[in-house]
């Protein structure tokens, strides 16, 4: 885990010093998510234990307002609620959104489409399948004045027929003004994801996953 998250902040670092020259924002961080699984059944909830999943996420915002900006994520959602039956949900998030406040105010609302990717490892079938879907994107933040703190949640959202996906956070974080070029942080929240679907593997799944988040990022 530590590999994977040490090799997953160099590439989003890398990446953000190679663009950071023609854009006007970027930004990236990694962490991890310690999570709790729940799955639902006609027998029931059952809750398993918790697991610790990586995350990452970037974005580019640039000056040209016809175009919108784009954020990046990549995350897993593991869950084992019985021996030999895990699920294993990789995500990979492209959304391109609009600033309609950017910063006004201290206040950042930010709307867009997020076209999610999901990839399921279905141990106890042995078997693995994919979806892609489009979500409603809404993102707002406020920065403190004067302080390298900021708070800010987004939500994700779809639904249709017996399907519901929506994932939601808010977080804490605080940014270090050290250098002018380059200034780290750190971020603290709390995430919640729901994926409710008969669209992956022919088979019903309704799992959901709850629990803090940490990581590190940067600020270009």
């Amino acid at each position: 885990m530590l590999k994977k998250l040490f090799r997953a902040i160099l590439t989003v670092s890398t990446f953000a010093v190679i663009v950071s020259a023609d854009f006007a924002r970027v930004e990236a961080g990694a962490g991890v998510w310690n999570q709790e699984p729940k799955q639902t059944t006609i027998l029931g909830t059952s809750t398993g234990d918790k697991e610790n999943d990586m995350y990452v996420w970037a974005y580019i915002k640039h000056p040209t307002p016809v175009i919108p900006n784009l954020r990046v994520e990549y995350s897993t959602a593991t869950e084992a609620i019985t021996a030999g039956s895990s699920k294993e949900f990789t995500q990979i998030d492209v959304i391109p959104y609009y600033n309609l406040l950017d910063n006004t105010a201290w206040i950042t609302l930010d709307l867009g489409l997020d076209i999610r990717s999901i990839s399921l490892d279905d141990e106890a079938l042995g078997k693995t399948d994919d979806l892609v879907l489009p979500l409603g994107y809404l993102r707002t933040r406020v920065q403190l004045p004067l302080t390298g703190l900021g708070a800010e949640a987004d939500v994700k959202y779809i639904s249709y027929s017996d399907n519901t996906l929506y994932d939601a956070r808010i977080k804490l974080d605080y940014t270090f003004d050290i250098t002018p070029v380059v200034q780290p942080g750190i971020e603290i929240g709390y995430r919640v994801q729901k994926i409710e679907t008969d669209e992956l593997l022919g088979t019903t799944y309704n799992l959901e996953f709850s629990g803090i988040y940490a990581g590190a990022m940067l600020r270009f």
